[in-house]
C-alpha cells in the first residue's frame, strides 16, 4: 500500500523514508508485528529442526527469516499468505498467517484470489491439525471421529476470525472513503451553489438598480420637461403678458405636484415591495417579478395611470405650446393594469422625446384598440425654425431603453426610428393580458 499524494505532504519531505507506508504509526506497527512473528518462528524453528534432524541454529535463522515476512504485509499480501501456507506444514507462522488473512481480506485484493488463498490455507492448517492430533491420540481410543472434528474446529479457528474481521475492517474502510469524497463533493457544490447565489444576488441588485432608475425616468422627465418648458414660456412673457406669465406660472405648479404625487406613489410602491421581500423565508428573484414589477403593483392599486390619462396628457403638452393631434381608434374598453400603465408610459416618453429633441414640431399621437390587443404610435415632423429657440433639455439617452423593456417584458412589440420627412415615430403594440372586470 503506497502513500497518497495527500499523505505525503502532511508527511513532509520525510514520507519517502517510510516507503510504502503513508504514516509513521504504520510503519512502527508492521515492524513490530514482524519482530514478534520472527521471535515465534525462531523459537518454533527449534522444534522443527530436532524433528527434521538439522541443525538447531539453521531452524532458528529460517525462523527468522520466515517470521519477518510479516513487514511486508501491506505491500505484498499475498506473498506473505503464500509464505504462511508454505511453512504450515512446519508447525510455524501462527502470527504471520492470522495477520497476513486479515490484511489479504481487508485490503484490495480480488475477492476471488482471496478466497483461494484463505481456502488453501485452511486446507493446509486442516491437514497439519489432523496428522498432529492423530499423532497426539494414538494411544487413546476417541473413535474415528475425533480427529477430523477437531482439525475442523482448530483450522476454522485459525483462519475464519481473521478473514471475517479484515472484510468487515475493508468494508468499513470503504465506506468511510466513499462519505468522505461524498462530504467533498457536497461541499464543493455547496461552495458553488453559494458563488451562484451571490452572483444572482448581483445580478438582482443591477435589475433593482435600473428598474428604480426607470421608474424615475419615467416619473420625472416628462413633468420637469414641461416645467422647463413653461418656464421659458414664463420667462419670456413676463413683461410683455402678465396673465399668460401667470398662467403658465400655474402650470409649472401644477407639473411640479403632479410630478411628486407620482414619485411618492412610486417610492410608496418600492417600499411596500422590498418590505414584502423582507417579510419572506427566501428572496424573489427580479426576472420572476418582472422588470416593470413597481408599475404593476402600483396599477394594481389603483394608483397608476391608465389610458384614460392619455388625452390629459396630451392636454398638457398643448398647454406647452405643442401641437399635437390625437385620435383614438376602436372601441375602448379595459385592459389588465399593467398593460394600460405601459400604454401611457410610452405614450409620456415619446412626448417627452419630443420637447427634448424636435421642439416646435407638430405632433401626431394614435391609439388603436384592437381585437387581443392595444396599439400606439408617436410620430414627430421635423423641427420648425421656431423650435431651434427651444431650451435645450439634457438627455439621458434611456428613455426608448426603457420603453422597450417595458414592451418586451410584457410580451409586446416596440418599434422606433426616424421617418423620411426628417422626424421620429415609436410605434407599440402590447397584447391586453386580463380583462378588467
Amino acid at each position: 500500500m503506497t502513500a497518497t499524494g495527500a499523505e505525503q505532504d502532511a508527511t513532509g519531505p520525510t514520507a519517502r523514508a517510510w516507503l510504502w507506508w503513508g504514516r509513521r504509526r504504520s510503519a512502527v506497527l508492521d515492524v513490530g508485528l514482524a519482530v514478534a512473528s520472527a521471535l515465534e518462528c525462531a523459537v518454533e524453528g527449534v522444534a522443527f529442526a530436532e524433528r527434521a534432524g538439522l541443525p538447531v541454529p539453521f531452524g532458528v535463522l529460517f525462523g527468522l527469516a520466515v517470521g519477518s515476512v510479516l513487514v511486508l504485509r501491506r505491500r505484498w499480501p499475498i506473498a506473505v499468505v503464500l509464505v504462511s501456507v508454505a511453512t504450515t506444514p512446519a508447525e510455524m507462522g501462527y502470527l504471520m498467517a492470522v495477520v497476513g488473512l486479515y490484511t489479504l481480506a481487508a485490503s484490495e485484493v480480488p475477492r476471488r484470489i482471496m478466497a483461494t488463498l484463505a481456502g488453501m490455507s485452511l486446507a493446509a492448517t486442516f491437514i497439519v491439525t489432523f496428522v498432529r492430533v492423530r499423532q497426539d491420540v494414538q494411544a487413546a481410543d476417541y473413535g474415528a471421529w475425533y480427529e477430523p472434528v477437531t482439525a475442523v474446529f482448530l483450522s476454522l479457528g485459525l483462519t475464519a476470525p481473521p478473514v471475517l474481521l479484515g472484510l468487515y475492517i475493508g468494508a468499513r474502510r470503504r465506506l468511510m472513503e466513499s462519505l468522505r469524497e461524498r462530504a467533498d463533493s457536497l461541499e464543493q457544490e455547496l461552495s458553488l451553489l453559494a458563488d451562484r447565489a451571490e452572483q444572482r444576488a448581483q445580478w438582482a441588485r443591477q435589475e433593482e438598480r435600473t428598474r428604480i432608475a426607470r421608474e424615475m425616468h419615467d416619473v420625472v422627465a416628462h413633468r420637469v420637461s414641461l416645467m422647463v418648458v413653461h418656464a421659458a414660456a414664463l420667462q419670456a412673457v413676463a413683461l410683455k403678458d402678465p396673465q399668460k406669465a401667470v398662467k403658465n406660472a400655474a402650470l409649472v405648479g401644477d407639473m411640479g405636484r403632479q410630478a411628486l404625487t407620482e414619485l411618492r406613489e412610486m417610492l410608496g410602491v418600492l417600499r411596500a415591495g422590498g418590505s414584502e421581500r423582507a417579510a419572506e423565508a427566501k428572496p424573489v428573484p427580479l426576472a420572476a417579478v418582472g422588470v416593470a414589477a413597481a408599475a404593476a403593483a402600483a396599477a394594481a392599486a389603483g394608483d397608476g395611470p391608465c389610458l384614460a390619462d392619455i388625452e390629459a396628457l396630451v392636454g398638457q403638452s398643448r398647454q406647452a405650446g405643442m401641437v399635437v393631434e390625437f385620435a383614438v381608434h376602436g372601441e375602448a374598453r379595459g385592459y389588465a393594469p399593467e398593460v394600460e400603465q405601459t400604454a401611457y408610459r410610452v405614450v409620456q416618453e415619446a412626448l417627452t422625446n419630443v420637447h427634448k429633441h424636435a421642439a416646435g414640431a407638430k405632433v401626431r399621437v394614435r391609439l388603436a384598440h384592437r381585437e387581443a390587443e392595444v396599439a400606439m404610435q408617436v410620430e414627430n415632423g421635423a423641427p420648425d425654425a421656431a423650435g431651434t429657440a427651444a431650451p435645450v433639455l439634457p438627455s439621458g439617452g434611456n428613455g426608448l431603453v426603457g420603453m422597450r423593456e417595458r414592451v418586451t417584458a410584457l410580451g409586446g412589440v416596440f418599434v422606433s426610428g426616424p421617418t423620411d420627412a426628417g422626424g421620429f415615430r415609436v410605434s407599440a403594440v402590447l397584447p391586453d393580458g386580463e380583462q378588467a372586470a
